[in-house]
């Protein structure tokens, strides 16, 4: 105790003569501190947003951000054929857990290890470090989402596992300083948001699915 007592002294005396000798210095480290302390609580909050009901047929956005990319693709992993990608990017300021974009099965997961390019870059879907999550609806057919790492993220963390029944809008994980989410729809989706438009998960609807035939 005695050791700690000294060493606080020692902190408060030290913090006291810079605070004399450098007002400005000291005022400017305290609001920077503060700004990165909101940030990082903006960051790591978990919004409380729910939904009632399956809502099948639909794609909710499955984290906050800035959706870049609305393209058909051919994606050769999964469903050798082609797609329609819609991408979300999290910058710092948005919250970034992760929410079930559909309800239905999860019939696949997978957590690939990779690089840490920035996250807007077309590549970092394939090459970042990243999740497959294959989710397959009662009646309109399998969605494939991915949780993808940035250039700052380190640590993608995912709740659910396969086999796992899921609702939509329940909450799926979380990237830890990162940065992305990829969903592959049918081609016949109906896409309801825009290039650069602003979502928010369990608000925003990505687009409606097209019922199945048996």
């Amino acid at each position: 105790m005695i050791k700690v007592g000294v060493v606080l002294v020692a902190v408060n005396a030290i913090f006291s003569i810079l605070l004399l000798s450098y007002p400005t210095l000291i005022t400017i480290l305290i609001l920077s501190s503060l700004i990165l302390y909101g940030m990082t609580l903006n960051f790591y909050r978990h919004p409380d947003r729910a939904y009632k009901g399956d809502l099948h047929g639909l794609v909710n956005a499955p984290t906050d951000g800035e959706v870049v990319v609305i393209e058909k693709v051919f994606e050769k992993e999964f469903f050798q054929d082609e797609r329609i990608q819609i991408s979300i990017f999290m910058s710092f300021f948005n919250a970034h857990a992760n929410w079930i974009p559909v309800t239905g099965k999860i019939i696949h997961f997978s957590h690939i290890e990779g690089n840490f390019h920035a996250a807007y870059l077309p590549k970092s879907s394939h090459e970042n470090e990243h999740t497959n999550i294959l989710i397959e609806t009662p009646d309109h057919g399998t969605i494939l989402t991915k949780q993808i790492a940035g250039a700052v993220a380190r640590r993608v963390v995912t709740y659910v596992k396969e086999g796992e029944e899921v609702h939509i809008g329940a909450p799926l994980g979380f990237i830890k300083l990162g940065s992305r989410m990829d969903i592959f729809l049918p081609v016949d989706s109906e896409i309801l948001v825009e290039l650069g438009e602003e979502v928010h998960a369990n608000v925003t609807f990505l687009a409606r699915l097209a019922k199945q035939s048996t």
